[in-house]
């Protein structure tokens, strides 16, 4: 389902990019320019995390982190103001993957495993905690752009995204679950039952928001299709 996502995707704005290809460009090139807006397609890869805020003092240790290829098409609009169009403001629209793998030690964490028999228990675990999350999601910046020469140029603003596919899911193991309380029924996970998954993916919110702030460097002012 994801690859046919970013099929999608990349075959959308290369479609737009054929159509502007096949128009007599001259023209509208300039006429772009003289009112300061200007057009891009990038493609790209995100390596991040995903963390509860504010981070929980459960989780004891980070023993392990795993980068996985997220990777992000994105279709954008500049305005630049003013004569020396020092200043400018973006707009964008941004199809992206975010994922991660990490192995953590926490102590009495509160969550609902499901055994190996299949017989679900709600609890506070103590013990390793193995985390996959693989998240797909559009997303929409707002950034103020500031020009320090006609090649590099400094952005920062917010972004809105819609979190189309949500995964967070694991296992836990050589560890402990207090049933309903931290001083509840010890259930322990040893030997050839050392393992029970969780699913959080429907806890994750839809609706993302947050701030960005990056710089661009280009090696041509221009590009002819």
């Amino acid at each position: 389902m994801r690859r046919y996502i970013y099929i999608i995707g990349i075959g959308w704005l290369l479609g737009i990019a054929s159509m502007w290809a096949q128009q007599d460009r001259n023209q509208p090139i300039l006429r772009s320019e003289a009112v300061g807006l200007e057009y891009a397609i990038k493609a790209g890869f995100n390596i991040g995390g995903t963390s509860p805020l504010p981070f929980p003092r459960e989780i004891r240790a980070i023993d392990g982190y795993r980068p996985t290829l997220a990777l992000s098409v994105e279709g954008n609009v500049r305005k630049w103001f003013g004569e020396t169009r020092q200043w400018g403001a973006l707009l964008g629209l941004r199809l992206e993957e975010k994922g991660m793998e990490t192995d953590a030690t926490v102590k009495s964490y509160g969550m609902a495993i499901v055994g190996t028999g299949g017989e679900r228990l709600e609890g506070y675990w103590t013990g390793g905690v193995q985390t996959t999350v693989d998240n797909t999601c559009l997303t929409v910046p707002l950034l103020a752009l500031y020009q320090v020469n006609p090649r590099f140029h400094l952005s920062a603003g917010p972004y809105l995204s819609w979190a189309i596919r949500r995964h967070f899911s694991g296992y836990v193991y050589d560890g402990y679950l207090r049933e309903i309380n931290p001083t509840g029924t010890k259930v322990e996970f040893s030997g050839e039952d050392n393992q029970a998954t969780y699913d959080f993916s429907d806890n994750l919110r839809k609706i993302h928001w947050g701030l960005q702030a990056g710089c661009e460097w280009r090696a041509f002012n221009h590009l002819v299709l």
